[in-house]
């Protein structure tokens, strides 16, 4: 029987995550929770131990294996050349319960001779980042790729607990990281990408739904307190963009656009200044349900365009940012401070919007190109 790890056991995890990695790396099969169903995963360096997963699973030759990454700034070993599409899924998916199916422009010359037709034999290539601390830890560890499949022989129901796994594959497996039943229980989305277009193959964690609001276009406009200037932005941007687009400002997400905004210093919840949903309201804009929110790292990885008010509302946006940083500029073409109306007069708060919206038509044949 394998040895089974209650992962638990937290005193323990550093302990298991150095067995599991040890494992690994010596061409045994470890079976890990993650928050889609178990996986079976092996070193896929290893021609040896990618044979053994294959015969372990029973699966057919022509159905490929999955690579298993630990960042998706690991990507860019794999999949060169990204485009948009795959940029935003990858940012707002991973870690998580998406598998991506890269069509072209994948490269596998980093792994074996023998282990390339096992994991792209039609030149595709799937990639996952599973949101689990245990295979995230060992994948950190051992510095490379898994290979990855569901744990459980082909044609079987997946596993959803550490027992399912003991059960269905025994001896096969070395080492199984029992975590209990995992977060959703069934298993990832694959989603096949061309160029910038995408395919659902199976439908699992994500909907097509959901996943159409995922590749959307996010813009984001950031000020200090998110009650002035950039929701009265955001709630023009997207008048603009409904109008060049020739529908609603309620149909932009099924169109592609989602428009936000947020502070530097915002306290969350606030409403838009009176003044600001007034001028907004008579340039057929809505402020009237705005909520103001906090910047966040998560909230620039998701965007694709990042206007700030100011250079200070930029270089503070800038402090954030972790990776694959979006476009971040100043909102005005020419670089110039939009100046905070707040306390001003209805004739201040109009002087912002017309600055504000005059710079918006600027931008907007970058936002929809």
């Amino acid at each position: 029987m394998p040895q089974v790890f209650d992962w638990q056991q937290t005193a323990h995890q550093e302990q298991f995550v150095r067995d599991a990695a040890e494992a690994i790396r010596s061409g045994q099969i470890v079976a890990f929770p993650t928050e889609t169903v178990y996986g079976l995963a092996a070193l896929a360096s290893s021609p040896e131990a990618v044979e053994r997963l294959v015969h372990c699973k029973g699966r057919p030759e022509d159905k490929p294996l999955a690579l298993a990454l630990a960042d998706a700034s690991d990507l860019r070993h794999w999949v060169p050349g990204l485009g948009k599409v795959a940029r935003r899924l990858t940012r707002r998916c991973w870690p998580g319960p998406v598998t991506l199916v890269f069509a072209e422009g994948s490269d596998v010359t980093l792994l074996p001779p023998e282990v390339r037709p096992r994991v792209s034999p039609r030149n595709a290539l799937g990639i996952r980042v599973p949101a689990h601390h245990a295979i995230l830890d060992v994948l950190d560890r051992i510095g490379g790729p898994l290979v990855l499949t569901s744990a459980n022989r082909s044609g079987e129901p997946d596993a959803v607990t550490g027992q399912q796994v003991v059960a269905a594959l025994g001896d096969a497996v070395a080492v199984v990281i029992d975590d209990g039943p995992t977060r959703y229980g069934k298993p990832s989305s694959v989603i096949r990408i061309v160029g910038d277009r995408w395919e659902m193959l199976r439908e699992g964690v994500v909907p097509p739904a959901l996943v159409q609001q995922l590749t959307a276009c996010v813009i984001l406009f950031v000020c200090t307190g998110n009650t002035c200037r950039s929701p009265l932005a955001a709630a023009l941007c997207k008048k603009l963009l409904a109008e060049r687009l020739g529908c609603a400002i309620e149909e932009l997400p099924s169109r592609g656009y989602v428009v936000c905004s947020a502070g530097l210093s915002a306290f969350p919840g606030s409403p838009a200044a009176e003044e600001a949903v007034a001028v907004a309201q008579a340039r057929g804009a809505n402020l009237a349900a705005h909520a103001s929110q906090p910047l966040t790292p998560q909230l620039l990885r998701q965007a694709d365009f990042v206007f700030g008010m100011t250079q200070d509302h930029v270089l503070g946006a800038a402090e954030l940012l972790i990776d694959d940083p979006p476009v971040l500029e100043v909102l005005s073409p020419d670089g110039t401070d939009l100046d905070d109306p707040i306390g001003g007069d209805r004739q201040v708060y109009e002087a912002c919007a017309e600055q504000i919206e005059a710079a918006l038509r600027t931008r907007l044949p970058m936002l929809i190109s």
